[in-house]
């Protein structure tokens, strides 16, 4: 199974994209987690889109997912609310609309999020909900995955050095894999 993690900052430092690092390296023997970020995506403009189409990278992207077997999202919490970055990415690759069948339409998704904060991201968290319902994403709700205080569980290189984090991950991994394979 091809799950496509992609994480909601453009940092290469990113909490997020480390989360999605060590869920690449945790996952269960029947899944592997692609880590693919959202460089390159121009803010959504409308008057863009109707003179040059898709930018490639939102092509790109938009392939990818439609080719994977399920999405995980990771995602910071700004202002407790989502992630401006991954919000656009959305916005961009549900153009045109005819379109979201192919690359959302009932696809698996695991949502999972990281933050130096002490809140966790349950609220980022709670405010994709009505996204992924309008795009018709099958979201996972038999587990949750956020993390506060991240500065603290992973190191300098990004590695996850907690291991009642590592821990909870692989599980989380495991039974979002059951839910893919479920279908």
């Amino acid at each position: 199974m091809r799950i496509l993690g992609i994480p909601g900052s453009l940092r290469q430092g990113s909490h997020n994209r480390a989360l999605l690092v060590a869920a690449s390296e945790l996952a269960p023997p029947s899944a592997t987690v692609e880590v693919v970020g959202l460089q390159g995506i121009p803010l959504y403009d409308g008057d863009l889109e109707a003179a040059q189409g898709l930018p490639p990278a939102v092509a790109a992207l938009k392939d990818r997912i439609a080719a994977s077997d399920a999405l995980l999202l990771a995602t910071p919490e700004y202002n407790s609310s989502l992630p401006g970055v991954l919000k656009n990415a959305m916005d961009w690759l549900s153009r045109p609309a005819s379109d979201i069948p192919r690359v959302f339409g009932n696809r698996p998704l695991g949502l999972i999020g990281a933050t130096p904060g002490p809140r966790a991201t349950q609220l980022a968290q709670a405010a994709w909900l009505p996204v992924f319902r309008t795009l018709g994403l099958r979201l996972w709700t038999g587990g949750q995955l956020n993390v506060s205080g991240a500065g603290k569980v992973f190191d300098a290189s990004g590695a996850l050095i907690d291991p009642d984090l590592r821990e909870r991950l692989a599980k989380y991994l495991a039974g979002f894999a059951a839910f893919v394979e479920r279908g």
